[in-house]
């Protein structure tokens, strides 16, 4: 149902009167009996409505602008106001004439007519009752047509079926005005006090939201019952198009209301922001173009920037995803693109920056002056990748910054021990709550330049799991033919990192993936001697130590030999970390002396050290006597630096077996297997009897069980130690050897020469057996290292055992003996 309209007979206009509710007369009963009385005109002017039915006993109100109609609508007005009201078959057609308009129409009588100050007239009319058009009587000045009755069939006044059907009308009726906000609440009054069930079904069939021809069908429905019936159907279809509509404008409301809540907190905080000095979100976007116009973007990076600022223009602030965007964006700005610090080529001024901060480590610092070198010549600003391997605490982490420093780099370090994640690397996508760039990216933007010096420490600690592997994410980073379009998963563009100085740091080259080991140039950094550790903590350590505990340099004082005493009793390290922490606490006791205001010594003496570190921690592995048959020294590497062993073997009564105890790995064991099956194949050359090695057990151990022991170095070692067993001959004084063996008696190199030489000399070492190999490892010892030492080169295992035992025996040697074979009876 539709509100009322001025149905406009010319120009479809319509217009409201303020005087309507004056002028619509409700129609009972006894009024519908009184027109049907009433005689109908044999001719009748004939007005035709455009846009509208009229429907018997309602009242509309309808503008002419024609002069035809005006002139039509005067004299009627003038006369018996009575004239016959049709619809027009075509809305468009100006001057429709008798052709060109119903034939079933209503006669209405003129209530009032309004002359407009437009000039238009308004006229206000009811309908009375049905007429037939049967012909044109004249066509000028207006339409002029004979009529007759069209009569209207009633239902019975019993009809249940038809009181039931005015009912449900009714009650439809009331739901429609009810929940349609463009009917006022004054009808519902209008429906409940109309009595005639015709007029009902009239006017309710001229308010609803009908086309002219639907509405002229129902006028020409004779029969009242059938007319109320179709009345109903539209009235149903009416309803469901309402609740659909108010369905629709009640989710459209809802989505506006929180839009426009949203848009007026915004704002509020916007206010509020500036008022208290802070950005809203239009000058921060802003301030984003003025600093991307100062970026050295090539054009593929400033589109991308322009299209994601796009992006976060068009983002509702308070949405999560916007923080993210504005993230990313910050990001794009904060990146040093193509922003290069300028290399300081000065090769000898680098070396003294090296010098200052390490001592020792000639063969490391001659390859790093060796790679500036390239880099000067080739100006090109690509970096190699260096990977610094040793053991802990030998100043690897600190050469990458004191490289820094000499290029006039900055330096940034990340540390991968235990890093499990490969988005840890190479980001996250920025899909996700909470996403951020990997490592290096954020690193890069730390450092505000591309070509920083970047340690990648403790490379050999990386670990994978269910996250991905972060190693082989790294092998893009490391690559240089790929690493000039490095892509971080949040970033979503290449970044070139071929500028970038890459120091990588392990302790171990076994752990490290293949494929990554290959992209890196290897430096091995060796253990410090003992002298070389008095010197780095009479120029670094002590002197550090004393600023960081706020005392004076001469609040104490350490000579050589009590550091030499401090490194020997408290310390077992290749590097100079555990030394660190044992001068710290001889500075901390003193600090406590000054700060208590006590007397105190600062050249603190051997007691004294004692009394502040404790009983020494570290025994001394001092040479052994050779006076036991079987015990030979050793030289190995460990993890800390080199250390002696001693391999002891021991004879018992049995059937043959080896036994080899001391935790060691599967090389080693191996190891003392080849030692015996050497012997026994080449017993007659020892003068063993054969029937020795059936007749007893061979046990094998090497002390210190609580420490993994794994390599073939021990195999000469253990070859002598079995020779000197079955022979029972006494091992020369003061030697030690390393070396790997085979079945045919060869003498193999292996490694970690120099440290194994540095514990020699700690274990008063005088002589020391080498493979002939690895004089070439003895040659890059520098000479202060080797002063008091001998060296043999070997390569037979036959020349070790010339050189390591003698022909003297062992004090209370065993006799071997072997029980006579039983002759086996037929």
């Amino acid at each position: 149902m539709s509100k009322s309209k001025l149905f406009s007979i010319d120009s479809l206009s319509s217009q409201g009167i303020e005087e309507d509710a004056e002028l619509i007369p409700l129609m009972t009963t006894e009024d519908e009996e009184a027109i049907e009385k009433e005689e109908l005109p044999e001719v009748l002017p004939i007005l035709s409505l455009r846009n509208t039915v009229l429907f018997p006993g309602v009242v509309i109100p309808i503008t002419a602008s024609r002069d035809q109609s005006i002139k039509l609508i005067n004299d009627a007005n003038n006369s018996n106001k009575t004239i016959g009201v049709v619809a027009q078959k075509e809305d468009e057609n100006e001057d429709p004439g008798f052709d060109g308009v119903y034939k079933i129409g209503v006669v209405a009588r003129i209530l009032r007519v309004l002359k407009m100050p437009d000039g238009n007239t308004t006229v206000i009319i009811q309908g009375k009752k049905r007429f037939k058009i049967t012909e044109a009587v004249e066509e000028q000045p207006y339409l002029k047509c004979k009529v007759e009755s069209f009569k209207e069939k009633r239902p019975d006044i019993l009809d249940a079926e038809f009181d039931e059907i005015i009912q449900n009308i009714k009650e439809l009726s009331l739901q429609i005005i009810k929940e349609s906000p463009n009917i006022p609440s004054e009808a519902s009054f209008a429906i409940k006090n109309i009595e005639s069930s015709s007029f009902l079904v009239n006017f309710i069939s001229s308010n609803m939201n009908l086309d002219v021809e639907q509405k002229q069908e129902l006028l020409e429905t004779s029969d009242l019952k059938d007319r109320a019936l179709s009345t109903l159907k539209f009235m149903n279809i009416e309803k469901q198009k309402l609740q659909l509509r108010n369905d629709i404008q009640s989710r459209v409301q809802n989505d506006m209301n929180q839009q426009q809540r949203e848009y007026f907190l915004h704002q509020q905080m916007k206010t509020i922001q500036e008022e208290l000095g802070g950005n809203s979100a239009e000058s921060e976007l802003e301030e984003m173009r003025m600093r991307a116009k100062k970026m050295k973007w090539n054009k593929e990076v400033k589109e991308h920037f322009d299209k994601e600022l796009a992006k976060l223009q068009r983002m509702n602030p308070q949405v999560a995803e916007y923080t993210i965007q504005r993230n990313y964006l910050d990001l794009f700005l904060d990146l040093p693109w193509n922003k290069f610090s300028k290399d300081k080529f000065d090769l000898k001024r680098a070396q003294r920056v090296l010098d200052r901060d390490h001592y020792g480590l000639e063969y490391v610092k001659r390859r790093i002056i060796e790679y500036l070198a390239v880099l000067k010549l080739r100006n090109d600003m690509k970096s190699p990748i260096i990977c610094l391997y040793g053991p802990p605490g030998v100043g690897k982490t600190s050469l990458g910054k004191s490289v820094a420093e000499a290029l006039g780099r900055e330096y940034v370090r990340i540390s991968l021990g235990g890093l499990r994640d490969e988005a840890e690397i190479r980001g996250h996508r920025k899909t996700y709550i909470g996403a951020m760039p990997g490592r290096i990216i954020q690193s890069l933007k730390k450092a505000k330049t591309s070509n920083p010096v970047f340690v990648l420490d403790e490379i050999d600690k990386l670990s994978n799991s269910h996250q991905g592997d972060p190693s082989s994410a790294l092998l893009e980073v490391l690559d240089p033919e790929q690493n000039s379009e490095f892509h971080d998963n949040f970033l979503e563009l290449g970044y070139d990192l071929s500028k970038v100085m890459f120091i990588a740091t392990s302790n171990s080259l076994n752990t490290i993936q293949p494929a990554l080991l290959d992209r890196m140039e290897i430096i091995n950094v060796n253990g410090y001697t003992v002298e070389e550790k008095i010197e780095i903590a009479k120029r670094h350590l002590l002197p550090k130590q004393i600023k960081e505990h706020g005392m004076k340099k001469t609040d104490i004082k350490l000579g050589k030999k009590q550091l030499e005493k401090v490194i020997e009793s408290y310390t077992r390290e290749s590097g100079v970390r555990n030394l660190e922490k044992q001068l710290a606490k001889l500075v901390r006791n003193i600090a406590k002396h000054i700060a208590m205001e006590e007397e105190f010594n600062p050249k603190l003496n051997f007691k004294e050290i004692e009394t502040i570190l404790g009983k020494p921690k570290v025994n001394k592995n001092e040479y052994e006597n050779n006076e036991v048959a079987g015990v030979v020294t050793g030289l190995a590497w460990t993890s800390v630096g080199g250390d002696i062993l001693f391999i002891e073997s021991a004879l018992s009564r049995g059937k043959g077996n080896l036994n080899i105890t001391g935790n060691l790995g599967k090389v080693m064991k191996e190891s003392a297997t080849i030692a015996l099956e050497y012997i026994k194949a080449n017993a007659d050359e020892f003068n063993l009897d054969y029937r020795i090695f059936d007749q007893y057990n061979v046990h094998i151990h090497v002390p210190e069980g609580a420490t993994p022991k794994d390599g073939p170095s021990a195999g000469i070692t253990m070859l002598t130690s079995l020779v000197s067993l079955f022979t029972q001959r006494k091992v020369k004084k003061n030697l030690a050897m390393t070396g790997e063996i085979t079945l045919r008696g060869k003498v193999l190199p292996v490694g970690g020469i120099k440290e194994k030489i540095l514990a020699a000399k700690r274990a008063n070492i005088k002589e020391i057996i080498l493979c002939k190999e690895n004089e070439r490892d003895i040659n890059e010892i520098k000479e202060e290292y080797l002063k008091g030492l001998q060296f043999h080169y070997v390569s037979e295992m036959s020349e070790v055992l010339d050189l390591a035992l003698m022909k003297q025996q062992v004090k209370n040697a065993k006799e071997l003996k072997i029980a006579a074979l039983k002759s086996k009876s037929n």
